[in-house]
Parts: C-alpha cells; structure tokens; sequence
C-alpha cells in the first residue's frame, strides 16, 4: 500500500520561503518519477516540478527559478523548496508519481501566501 504523506506548508508573507516535504511508503521514489502538484482555489490541479529517476529536473514557467525538487534517497522523500513566494502561490500542494496514481493522493499541505 502506498502512502504519500505531505507536510510543511503554512502560511507566509510575500517574497518567504518554505519547503515541503513528502514522506514516501510503499514505493521508492528514487525509482520514480516524482512530482508535486498544486490545486489553488477555484482552479484545476496543476503540476509544478517534476524530478525524474536519474534525477533530472523540470518546472512549470510560473516557478522556474523560485522552486526547488529534491529528494533525500535515504529518507525515502521528496522535497519542493519554495522561495520568493507570492500570493498566486497559494494552493494545496500534493506529492504524487509523475504520472500521477488515483490512489496515491494524499492529504495534501496547503500553503498560504499573504500579507
């Protein structure tokens, strides 16, 4: 049984920083395409960094730059660094495969991004 277990988000001010963390059961990420999606309110589910198997890194354009993916192979876990965060950053985050599975979502960790 897999389990994606998200946690570390809140809330921040303009221009703060936060990282995610995604704690993995069941599967090894570093044998996964890994990937952290965002759902902000009123809108569709979006997919915000991708981190492949060999390690390899992409970003959607609105987070170029300001995001980080990363793993820790020991921890078996994956993390999304978020600097420079602005208010259109505000979502809750979840940590999924790359594609995504149906049942591999979890509860998601919203952040909030405000003055």
């Amino acid at each position: 049984q897999v389990q994606l277990v998200e946690s570390g988000g809140g809330l921040v001010q303009p221009g703060g920083s936060l990282r995610l963390s995604c704690a993995a059961s069941g599967i090894i990420v570093r044998l996964n395409h890994m990937g952290w999606y965002r759902r902000a309110p009123g809108k569709q589910r979006e997919l915000v960094a991708t981190l492949s198997s060999g390690g390899s890194t992409n970003y959607v354009d609105s987070v170029k730059g300001r995001f980080t993916i990363s793993r820790d192979n020991a921890k078996n876990t994956v993390y999304l660094r978020m600097n420079s965060l602005k208010p259109e950053d505000t979502a809750d985050y979840y940590c999924n495969t790359n594609p995504y599975f149906a049942n591999y979502w979890g509860q998601g960790t919203q952040v909030t991004v405000s003055s």
